[in-house]
């Protein structure tokens, strides 16, 4: 099943958008406060998430193999984000108005989607654990899968790629 491209796609699109609803019921059901680093790392789950449908959808099998690893770079960008938020910006009592909240801002997806992009805690007091583990880390995590997933569909999906070998009976 994990030698199947499609599957990879549809585990990708179902892992990136699931962290999102996931996310957002711990937000609105639990009081976990969301920060601008956090809604930075939600816009690009829903990214992730989209060119993997998209890919799955391309009639073309090399735009589709494009957009999965366009995917599995915006992922790269999503750890990135991830990793600043728990060692850089949770280190501070206040986020400050960062690079994040300026994308937020610019985009007015704060003012336009307030339940999905409003940051209203500091970054050090979004980053609590979750199970021990500071809720960063888990975001870390989720990106390095989807990073690795999408690059395995990339190449699943390439011209001349064989899924199995052909064994003469």
């Amino acid at each position: 099943m994990l030698q199947d491209k499609r599957f990879l796609l549809w585990l990708a699109f179902g892992l990136s958008w699931g962290g999102v609803a996931i996310a957002l019921m711990l937000q609105h059901g639990f009081d976990m406060q969301p920060c601008a680093w956090c809604n930075v790392q939600r816009g690009v789950y829903l990214v992730v998430g989209l060119l993997a449908l998209l890919a799955l959808v391309s009639p073309a099998s090399l735009a589709s193999v494009v957009l999965a690893l366009l995917a599995a770079a915006f992922a790269l960008g999503g750890l990135a984000a991830a990793g600043f938020q728990h060692f850089v910006a949770a280190k501070t009592d206040s986020c400050g108005f960062s690079w994040a909240d300026r994308i937020i801002y610019e985009a007015r997806l704060d003012e336009t989607l307030p339940w999905l992009f409003k940051a209203t805690a500091s970054c050090s007091e979004a980053n609590l654990p979750l199970f021990g583990v500071p809720f960063a880390l888990w975001s870390a995590a989720l990106f390095t899968l989807l990073f690795v997933i999408l690059l395995r569909s990339a190449l699943r999906g390439r011209p001349g790629a064989t899924t199995l070998p052909v064994v003469p009976q």
